[in-house]
């Protein structure tokens, strides 16, 4: 297990979501330190092609046509969920400085258009920090903070995705903790949920937060909670982290514990069926510690992307001496072909704006990052859940617990391939290029050419 790419230059955004429809990655919304989330506006996607790690932002619909359309267009939002059902994705909750959502909206990836369904049924309260997953053709949901009524939720709903139904279910067991910035990962019938933020005092906020170590999983054949005995290295509790499944194992990265104002960029595996939890240690350098990130897995890949740091952590990234980190980007030009190696083809071009093959200057990915630093010096969100957005970033501190939105992609590879490796070795130890083929000297221009569509 490796982690093998890193590239800066992607979509800054913090508590953004995404899903992936074949190989592409589909990222809705979230929030960029700056920018003005009181008005509303259409909600922002950008896609990542995992062929050619290009970033691209699909066109956003005029102010007029926004107007016209905004029923059935969602507005731009943090703290909502994706999730994919065949070739569409499904976008729930989530909200802005002004409101939170309980519609549900659907982006189809082949017409790249959006519809709003009316749903019927006991549609959940409006909601951010909720989770969603897939299971048996229905979209279940589940915990988040109320916003209307100003409470954590340990409420598990789920939409019909053949009616558009809503229903909430009655559970049995032992029913989990409220709580908000939790995880949860569909195994077969189960969802599993780890971490995320309560109160010692139950759903209404008092300041006394919870951060829960354990694992729990509900069974949506019986509507039962289960909580299994584990062993092994039980990572600490916390929040806004991300739990993503690969080969049968659910993995748990990063995060952000309150308590002891602790990031995480740990790796934790556990094992459904021994119920044993084990740290895990990749080879190569990892992300910087990080909450609000997106973790997407596609076979035996995951990529991350986005999220936010702590300002000195993601400074002594920049100025890093490690060759693997500060290595100077787009030394491997090439000449101009058309023929992308195992690249998807459903994107039409790469980003407008990106890097030209033939005639850019190298750049430096460090001095790049230097410049295009954004970095929070207050709270971005005014009204915002006073747990999520107030007492979770304390930006009046010292340097130490400033925070920096990011906009950088990590790809771990799971099962590396002798060619990966192989390219990781040439631009890690800049090793001379100029007889490789033509091909495989375009594969290094993307495995490290940064993108370069960030606000």
């Amino acid at each position: 297990m490796y982690w093998t790419v890193f590239l800066e230059g992607g979509p800054r955004r913090v508590n953004h979501a995404a899903a992936a429809v074949d190989d592409l990655i589909y990222s809705f919304g979230g929030y960029n330190t700056g920018e003005n989330y009181n008005e509303r506006r259409p909600m922002d996607i950008h896609v990542l092609n995992t062929g050619n790690l290009r970033w691209t932002r699909l066109p956003s619909p005029t102010y007029a046509e926004y107007q016209r359309n905004d029923q059935c267009i969602p507005f731009q939002r943090y703290g909502h969920t994706a999730v994919t059902y065949g070739k569409k994705i499904y976008i729930w909750g989530g909200r802005n400085e002004e409101t939170a959502c309980n519609k549900i909206f659907i982006f189809d990836t082949d017409t790249q258009s959006w519809s709003k369904p009316k749903a019927t049924g006991m549609v959940p309260a409006a909601r951010d920090g909720h989770t969603a997953v897939i299971i048996n053709h229905r979209m279940y949901v589940f915990g988040g903070f109320e916003e209307e009524i100003d409470r954590f939720s340990n409420d598990v709903y789920f939409l019909d995705l053949a009616t558009n139904k809503w229903q909430y279910v009655m559970t049995s067991g032992e029913v989990a903790k409220f709580r908000d910035f939790h995880s949860a990962s569909a195994i077969g019938s189960y969802m599993y949920v780890f971490g995320g933020r309560g109160d010692l005092n139950g759903p209404y906020g008092s300041h006394n937060e919870e951060y829960c170590s354990d694992i729990i999983y509900f069974d949506a054949e019986s509507n039962r909670w289960h909580k299994p005995v584990t062993t092994g290295d039980i990572p600490t509790g916390r929040r806004s982290h991300s739990s993503f499944i690969v080969n049968g194992m659910l993995y748990v990265f990063g995060g952000y514990n309150g308590l002891t104002e602790e990031h995480f960029n740990d790796l934790h595996q556990f094992n459904p069926q021994t119920c044993e939890w084990k740290q895990i240690h990749p080879h190569g350098k990892p992300p910087v510690r990080r909450r609000r990130q997106s973790c997407i897995p596609i076979k035996n890949k995951v990529y991350i992307f986005g999220g936010t740091s702590p300002y000195v952590e993601v400074l002594g990234e920049v100025y890093s001496n490690d060759p693997a980190v500060q290595f100077e980007q787009n030394h491997f030009d090439v000449e101009d072909i058309h023929d992308n190696v195992n690249h998807n083809q459903n994107m039409n071009e790469e980003n407008d704006n990106d890097v030209n093959l033939l005639d850019e200057e190298p750049l430096n990915l460090a001095m790049d990052n230097h410049v295009h630093l954004h970095i929070h010096h207050e709270p971005p969100i005014g009204n915002a859940n006073p747990e999520d957005m107030g007492s979770d970033d304390e930006f009046s501190m010292d340097d130490g617990s400033k925070l920096m939105d990011l906009n950088d992609l990590h790809v771990l590879d799971f099962l590396p391939s002798l060619y990966t490796l192989c390219l990781k070795t040439v631009y890690e130890h800049r090793l001379d290029h100029s007889g490789l083929p033509e091909i495989i000297r375009k594969e290094l221009h993307y495995f490290t050419t940064p993108n370069n569509i960030s606000q």
